[in-house]
């Protein structure tokens, strides 16, 4: 097979992003070159890879044929990459983690940050969206999940548990109807997620409530945050943001306190990197240490 590793960066570039576009922004190269270079990869082989869909490019069976080839290049490449660079000194090159915009909000920035400053080399990427991430299509290279996946060739490891209660902003709780058991949250405004939108169910927070109303919703947990530190309200919050928002508090804590968990998910073949393995196990080690430094704060 007459093909190069950039032919084949190319394919699996359009194989995970099904766009020409999309590819062409990742590579940093005009949708028509790919195009282009999609095509000579196609008269090399002989055999068409992608069929224009309404979705997209879609992988024929040629095309699945040749991922799993084109799969263990890349692979090859980045376990070169690797043993060339060494395992002493500090990390480099570029990481791009995925994460829900919680994690990505209050305690990714400082986390991160202090990676960044102890490693001057490295670039870290953080992609903070209330969705689950496509690890096969390389979204990113590792994600924090809020619930460990059950499919695909992924390796997935606990990063830590973190708890969640009732609050509302002082003022509000001051002016309004007295909280004193669940059943009292009928008279507020509720605060939450836009129920059609939960991507994953441990984030079904009210469920356990009783609520059947959310007054003001949102797919972002930043904006439901500020929503009740505005005083929209009374929501559910990550006891490690409270110390972000001075005037919050806790309310109906002995009623009502959730326990969730914090997930790393990676290929499973980044296993072999060790730059992979070192980024993430300090990505780990220090969101556990923030986790629980800022929840003792709360």
């Amino acid at each position: 097979m007459d093909a190069s590793w950039d032919d084949m960066r190319v394919f699996l570039a359009v194989a995970r992003l099904e766009s020409l576009s999309a590819a062409g922004r990742t590579l940093k190269l005009d949708p028509a070159t790919v195009g282009r270079r999609v095509a000579r990869l196609e008269e090399k082989l002989a055999a068409p890879l992608f069929a224009k869909s309404p979705t997209g490019y879609a992988l024929t069976d040629a095309g699945q044929r040749l991922l799993g080839h084109a799969e263990r290049a890349e692979q090859a490449m980045q376990d070169a990459a690797e043993e060339m660079a060494g395992q002493a000194g500090g990390l480099s090159g570029q990481i791009r983690i995925g994460a829900p915009d919680g994690v990505a909000n209050f305690l990714l920035p400082q986390v991160c940050t202090e990676i960044a400053k102890e490693n001057p080399d490295l670039d870290i990427q953080l992609v903070a969206l209330p969705r689950v991430f496509n690890l096969t299509r390389r979204e990113a290279d590792m994600v924090i999940a809020v619930s460990p996946p059950n499919a695909g060739r992924l390796t997935v490891q606990k990063i830590t548990d973190y708890k969640l209660h009732l609050a509302a902003v002082r003022w509000y709780l001051r002016q309004s109807p007295p909280i004193q058991t669940l059943a009292d949250l009928r008279a507020h405004r509720i605060v939450g997620y836009i129920p059609d939108m939960i991507f994953d169910k441990e984030l079904d927070y009210l469920g356990e409530t009783g609520v059947d109303r959310v007054t003001l919703a949102s797919n972002s947990v930043s904006v439901q945050t500020n929503w009740i530190r505005r005083g929209g309200g009374v929501g559910v919050v990550h006891d490690f943001a409270l110390p972000w928002f001075p005037g919050v508090q806790k309310i109906l804590t002995e009623q009502f306190s959730l326990t969730r968990s914090f997930y790393l998910v990676r290929h499973a073949d980044d296993r072999r990197l060790e730059r992979m393995n070192r980024f993430a196990e300090t990505l780990c080690d220090r969101v556990r240490a923030e986790v629980l430094r800022l929840e003792g704060g709360a």
